[in-house]
């Protein structure tokens, strides 16, 4: 900030780097632009999952948590912090992110059933890849939100097989039916 004075008026300029940052390089722009459409097609890829599935945080919760997880990242690199700043920055986000998974979670006391543990962990793990795409670790964030993906789409298949089966055993106990798996147990 320069100070100047006019006609015995104390005066401010400023200047557009004082105002909006140093202006970044090609590399720069292009590096944190990388990063950041990475953390919006992971946070795409999960979100679209879940919005094809019905479930209450979709696409654009999924995408605004990645991207903004990953630009609080790119944020304390690019202004120069040290690893261990950054590092803090992560620890806030884990945090914080805990708390809007907390928020996802609902206890249906008339089902005495919870609902909504997938979706917190589903935003937890998109908050994940997103800092790992902040960080700069693109391939990480690929191979993290493909698991992911694998968890939620061909596992819930598999849950639900063993559900139905899990369900079927447990009609049949309450009914007093003897079943092949209560005869093996």
């Amino acid at each position: 900030m320069i100070e100047r004075r006019f006609r015995g008026r104390r005066t401010l300029t400023f200047s557009f780097a004082d105002v909006f940052g140093p202006i970044p390089d090609v590399t720069t722009i292009v590096r944190v632009s990388v990063r950041l459409v990475t953390a919006l097609v992971i946070g795409g890829l999960i979100g679209l999952q879940r919005e094809m599935t019905h479930h209450s945080a979709g696409l654009r919760t999924h995408i605004l948590v990645s991207m903004g997880t990953a630009l609080l990242v790119i944020c304390g690199q690019e202004s120069g912090m040290s690893s261990g700043d950054v590092s803090r920055i992560v620890q806030g986000i884990v945090t914080g992110i805990g708390f809007l998974g907390g928020g996802a979670i609902l206890k249906l006391t008339a089902e005495h059933e919870i609902r909504g543990l997938t979706t917190a962990a589903g935003i937890w793990m998109t908050a994940a890849c997103g800092v790992a795409a902040g960080l700069g670790r693109v391939g990480v964030a690929i191979i993290g939100v493909l698991l992911a993906l694998f968890v939620l789409v061909a596992l819930r298949a598999f849950e639900d097989r063993l559900g139905s089966h899990a369900h079927r055993s447990q009609e049949s106990k309450q009914m007093g039916i003897d079943t092949q798996d209560d005869a093996d147990a």
